[in-house]
């Protein structure tokens, strides 16, 4: 790779004294460098511009952008134009919280644009740089995604703290509202969704008082909430508590980019479903097999029953490849589900149901079984990297 840039930097060495920038050759060396540096968008942002001649890099690898640098004649450096992200432009506001019980983070900045993730009111975020009115954001579990920005409420550092540290409630009902008085007959001021935090006010009548990440005020009733350092600092949760809170969401409709009570995707069930039980994982199914201790549930790379029932247990991740429908046995992630017991398992397809891998069962789901490529136990390696145990995250509780 190396012989690579050098042939190429040479190249655009002999055409520097030309007006124009070769931008076949850069696009070779940008891509190049993605590959090393920053091979995952979803968790590494690496972006090149050209406009006239001059080009434009940022990226939140500082590597990447070294790399990209020192591809650079230096008779042309002064036509390039190279930022680590967070931009500079968003001066100290680098910080934010989600504002809205449940926000729409996209793969660009543009309301029609693939929905990635979602992020939940109170969620503390990184705030990397602003396009128009939407902003580049990483959320808790390492994902890049753009979100509108009437759904953040952005903050320098001491803000941020003090949001860190102000008292707060979680939302813990599946869903609900959040009213201008307290009364629930009275006018509505948002709707809440379980895992949404806000800051504690006050209590009256059976409600609490609240303030929202953008300084609205409102009521909820008292009895919906739970503190938030408590809930923070329950005990690992175990298979009876992850299985529990799965089992809410059957029914719940399946959503491309989902992640709360309105709807999920495959791996933001699971995700759900392990962090409403205090415990943060990978975004996607593709990343969420990554990590963990891996199960051994094939026989000569299709799904052993005997392996399955053998081997796994409560609480488990199951993973999928669509591929393997074509006789690719090596192809990406595409699926997960949570394994239940005696081979039944639990799914986001369609929606949230109950499936199993027995042949014999009524609830057999052939598709799903025949394209099982492995598994993982998340349970006992919570505090490993990529599993965090909320009250470890330093984005939800401030060092002191």
């Amino acid at each position: 790779m190396n012989r690579c840039f050098f042939f190429l930097a040479l190249s655009l060495f002999s055409f520097s004294a030309f007006a124009q920038i070769d931008t076949t050759a850069y696009r070779t060396i940008a891509n190049s460098i993605q590959k090393k540096y920053a091979p995952d968008k979803r968790s590494v942002y690496f972006n090149v511009r050209f406009r006239a001649d001059s080009v434009f890099v940022e990226s939140t690898s500082e590597q990447a952008i070294q790399a990209f640098e020192k591809s650079f004649p230096e008779n042309a450096k002064a036509k390039l134009s190279a930022a680590v992200l967070p931009s500079k432009q968003l001066n100290d506001l680098v910080y934010g919280v989600t504002t809205i019980s449940v926000a729409n983070n996209r793969s660009q900045p543009f309301h029609g644009a693939e929905l990635m993730t979602q992020t939940l009111l109170g969620t503390p975020i990184q705030i990397l740089k602003k396009q128009g009115g939407f902003y580049l954001v990483k959320s808790p579990d390492g994902y890049l995604a753009w979100t509108d920005g009437g759904s953040i409420a952005p903050m320098n550092q001491a803000s941020f703290k003090a949001w860190q540290e102000a008292k707060k409630v979680v939302y813990i009902n599946d869903y609900g509202h959040a009213f201008a008085k307290p009364d629930a007959n009275a006018a509505r001021v948002s709707d809440l969704v379980a895992g949404n935090f806000l800051k504690l006010l006050s209590l009256e009548d059976g409600f609490v008082k609240v303030a929202f990440p953008d300084g609205r005020e409102a009521y909820i009733p008292a009895n919906q909430t739970a503190d938030y350092t408590t809930w923070l600092k329950r005990p690992l949760p175990n298979a009876d508590a992850i299985l529990k809170t799965a089992q809410t969401l059957i029914g719940v409709p399946y959503l491309w980019g989902g992640t709360s009570i309105k709807g999920v995707d495959c791996s933001g069930f699971t995700k759900t479903a392990y962090f409403l039980n205090g415990v943060v994982i990978p975004r996607d199914a593709s990343q969420q097999a990554l990590v963990g201790e891996k199960l051994d549930v094939l026989e000569n790379d299709s799904i052993s029953v005997e392996k399955c029932l053998k081997n796994l247990k409560p609480g488990d991740l199951m993973f999928f490849s669509a591929a393997k429908r074509r006789g690719i046995n090596n192809g990406r992630v595409s699926h997960t589900a949570i394994y239940m017991g005696n081979g039944e398992f639990i799914q986001s397809a369609g929606m949230v149901k109950i499936s199993s891998i027995l042949p014999t069962a009524a609830n057999y789901d052939e598709y799903q079984s025949k394209t099982l490529v492995g598994a993982r136990r998340i349970l006992t390696q919570i505090g490993q990297p990529e599993i965090t145990k909320l009250e470890k995250h330093d984005w939800y509780l401030s060092k002191k």
